[in-house]
Formats: C-alpha cells, sequence, structure tokens
C-alpha cells in the first residue's frame, strides 16, 4: 500500500480563510503534504481542483475542492457537514440535515460531521458548534480531532488565550474524550464510521489589546494534525484517478489520524490476518473461529492501546509493535500517545479494521 497524507479541512478568502487555493497548495507543498481538501463555507468553488507543482519541479500535490455546509440562520450554527466528492453547490439544503446529505450522496459524494462535539470560548465570542441532530443516517464518518476546536477549548480567559497563541504546542492534547466515546458508541452499534483529523486552518490574524498575531499559519497546521491515508497505486498524473482513489480512501477509513508535529507517524501500519486474507484499516472481514491475529508497527515506541468498540481497551502497552489474537467479532481501532512538551499526548488514532461474523 502507498502512503499519502493530507490535510483536509481549511478555508480560503471565498469564505473566512486568508490565502487562495494557489497559495494554500505551495504552502502545503513546503510542508512536505501531498493531497489537501479546501472545505469553505457554504460556497462551493468550482474550477480550481488540479495539480500544484513545487517552484523546485520535484513535487507535486494534489488539490481538492469540498464544502463545509451549516445552515446559517441556525442560532448557534450547528451541524457542520464536510462533504466531499460533490460536483455542485448545496449549501441551500442546509436547513435539513438529513436532505443534505442524501443531496450529498445523489452528487457522487459522502459526508463527514464535522467537530461533533465542541465547546464554547466566550472570550473570544466562539459558540460551541458541535452537532446535535444525531437522529441522521448515512454518513461516512466523523472528524475525530479538530485542532481549532481543541484550541477554543483552552481559552478560558484573556491570559490563558495569549499563552497559548504562542504555545499552542502545551495545550494540546488530542480528542476530545467525548468524541472518542461517541465514535466507539457508533462502531459498537455496528454502524461503519470512518474518522479524519482536520487543522480547520483560517489564517487569520487576531487582536488582543496591542498583541496581533496570525492564529494559526497555514504552515505550521499543515505540520501538526493530518489525515494519512494507504492507496493501492502511488499518485500519478491522471488527475480523476487520484481524485478518485484519495476519495475513496477517505471515505472507507483506509487511514489514520496523525499529529505530525511531536514526531512523524509516517510508516504508522495495522493489519489483521483473518481467514488467510489481510485486512488493512477500513477494510472488513471473517472472524475466523480460531480468531484472527490484529498487528502494528509504529515508526517509534509510545504508549499503544487497541481497542474493541464496545469493550474498550483489550491490549496496552508501551511498544513500536502489536501481536494480538482477537476472539470477538467487532471494530478494532489503535490510539498511541507520546510525551511532548512535558505530558503525553495524542499521537496515531486509527481508522477500524471490522471483524465481523
Amino acid at each position: 500500500m502507498i502512503e499519502v497524507v493530507g490535510n483536509v479541512h481549511m478555508h480560503t478568502p471565498y469564505s473566512d480563510g486568508a490565502l487562495y487555493h494557489a497559495d494554500l497548495a505551495q504552502v502545503a507543498l513546503e510542508a512536505g503534504l501531498d493531497f489537501i481538501c479546501v472545505t469553505d463555507h457554504n460556497v462551493y468553488v468550482q474550477g480550481v481542483e488540479r495539480y500544484h507543482g513545487s517552484a523546485d519541479g520535484r513535487r507535486s500535490l494534489l488539490l481538492l475542492v469540498s464544502e463545509e455546509i451549516h445552515d446559517q440562520i441556525r442560532e448557534p450554527q450547528k451541524n457542520h457537514m464536510l462533504a466531499f466528492g460533490i460536483d455542485r453547490e448545496l449549501s441551500t439544503l442546509a436547513q435539513d440535515p438529513q436532505r443534505l446529505l442524501e443531496a450529498v450522496r445523489a452528487s457522487g459524494g459522502f459526508a463527514f460531521l464535522a467537530h461533533p462535539y465542541e465547546e464554547a470560548a466566550p472570550v473570544i465570542g466562539e459558540d460551541d458548534l458541535g452537532w446535535v441532530d444525531w437522529q441522521v443516517s448515512g454518513y461516512a464518518g466523523i472528524e475525530l480531532w479538530n485542532y481549532m476546536s481543541e484550541f477554543k477549548s483552552l481559552l478560558h480567559n484573556l491570559p490563558g488565550m495569549l499563552f497559548y497563541a504562542f504555545k499552542p504546542e502545551r495545550g494540546i492534547r488530542g480528542p476530545f474524550p467525548q468524541t472518542l466515546a461517541l465514535w466507539d458508541g457508533l462502531l459498537a452499534r455496528g454502524q461503519r464510521a470512518a474518522v479524519l483529523g482536520g487543522s480547520d486552518a483560517h489564517g487569520q490574524t487576531y487582536s488582543a489589546g496591542p498583541v496581533r498575531r496570525v492564529v494559526f499559519p497555514y504552515a505550521y497546521l499543515f505540520r501538526a494534525v493530518n489525515t494519512h491515508l494507504l492507496l493501492e497505486q502511488p499518485l500519478s498524473a491522471d488527475f480523476a484517478r487520484d481524485r478518485a482513489a484519495v476519495l475513496d480512501a477517505l471515505r472507507l477509513g483506509r487511514g489514520w489520524v496523525g499529529y505530525d508535529l511531536p514526531a512523524p507517524t509516517r510508516y504508522f501500519r495495522l493489519w489483521a490476518e483473518a481467514d488467510g486474507r489481510t485486512l488493512q484499516m477500513g477494510e472488513a472481514g471473517r472472524l475466523p473461529k480460531g480468531g484472527a491475529q490484529i498487528l502494528a508497527s509504529l515508526p517509534l515506541s509510545a504508549h499503544v492501546k487497541l481497542v474493541r468498540a464496545g469493550e474498550g481497551v483489550v491490549w496496552e502497552g508501551t511498544s513500536d509493535r502489536v501481536d494480538y489474537r482477537a476472539t470477538l467479532r467487532g471494530a478494532y481501532r489503535l490510539e498511541a500517545w507520546r510525551r511532548f512538551r512535558g505530558r503525553e499526548r495524542g499521537w496515531i488514532f486509527s481508522n477500524p479494521i471490522y471483524l465481523t461474523e
């Protein structure tokens, strides 16, 4: 399998960001990314999807356009949805999330629920913009880790805001426990639910008294929380094929969320050997009578937890390897934590392997 790394939640001046698509591509190339998905609020920007080359001509980046859709009339403006692979503007349907989901699928796309859990940040006038309409069905998954949502949760007062604006790595720890519990609940009920990690990058300048600062530059966020995907073939000059491959891997959850700032998460792998088959993240297979072997390889040693949704942690240790015999059906996912800036922080959160009857 071929690994590609991307950032899948960001904004341009078409909504509330600071850089346009071509500039975002160059920043992403400098950060070492392979692809990005631009997700402006309630606007689908056509005609900008393409490959962008680096200045030295040695690398290229796949730029895709998606849309973050929410009902702008609702107060507060909850129920943000990331619509990928669509071919037209759909924000006019935002008042009815189920109808919107159906329209996304009808247009050839799929949806992830953005920052499903959030905390308000009154110090900067930000509401809690989490998801509330849980009766909907048909979404591909959820945004497990949203960098800016977590940053918002740190802003309890002005001194704290100034501290974390300059030293965000001191506060960023990982996905909200509520979001992890929500995901495990979906999986335990038998739902296929992929996850992604997003920077929610805007590149905007904020002011606090005499202090003005970009919180946070795209270049910083593109090196922090990313989505790693596994493809069957390398990216090539065939834009249509590569677009389909990246979107398919994202939809199915063939990869993991990586916090690449403490240490790169490239080359992480989780797989299962079941009934003569090798199952990758995002794939499902029958659990043999004698069980299945779940294996993992990490680029560095870490505090590792193997989780079976509905049961909890089934294996835990400090290692760069996992070798576990699974005898119960269910969705198995891995999370790894490493010490960084004085405390343990989330590092890798894999999509599940589904062992079925």
